[in-house]
């Protein structure tokens, strides 16, 4: 399995997610880079997603929405803050409504993605910082981790596949 260690911190209100890749930085970051390839693997095995708008460029957005086994659509937004082809992305990721706007009732987090070569090939480092405990908190029962691992675990067959 790729996700090699997942951490919360209270304190500094984190979630970070560790993966390793046996490919190198490039080929890894162009999953994200690439929305037919992000569709692959946003979103839990059984909750596919459908990337609608994807400008990964500073002030760009990402929108997605997933669909669930019966159908129900929950839809995201990502606004991005910094990219650094092949090493690192940072936006800030909202629940979003039909629309694509934010959803204010839910926690937002500002995500931090770093892209390392390693004598494997690459570790990305997923880092998610909330602006409250009870955002941190929400998530974590919402079952972000095991979301959010089973989303990452999809990446190693996608790279087989290339």
């Amino acid at each position: 399995m790729p996700v090699i260690d997942t951490t919360h911190d209270e304190e500094n209100l984190t979630l970070t997610l560790v993966a390793e890749f046996a490919a190198p930085p490039q080929r890894v970051w162009e999953i994200y880079a690439d929305p037919r390839q992000l569709e692959k693997i946003w979103g839990p095995p059984t909750y596919p997603a459908t990337v609608v708008d994807h400008s990964l460029t500073p002030g760009g957005r990402v929108t997605y929405f997933m669909t669930s086994p019966e159908g129900e659509k929950f839809c995201g937004l990502w606004e991005i803050s910094s990219v650094e082809e092949p090493s690192r992305l940072v936006f800030r990721d909202y629940f979003a409504d039909e629309d694509f706007n934010a959803v204010e009732s839910m926690p937002g987090s500002t995500n931090t993605y770093t892209f390392a070569e390693v004598a494997a090939g690459t570790r990305v480092t997923y880092e998610s910082t909330f602006e409250s405990l009870d955002g941190l908190k929400t998530v974590l029962e919402m079952g972000v981790v095991e979301g959010s691992t089973g989303a990452i675990n999809q990446i190693d067959e996608l790279l087989a596949r290339a």
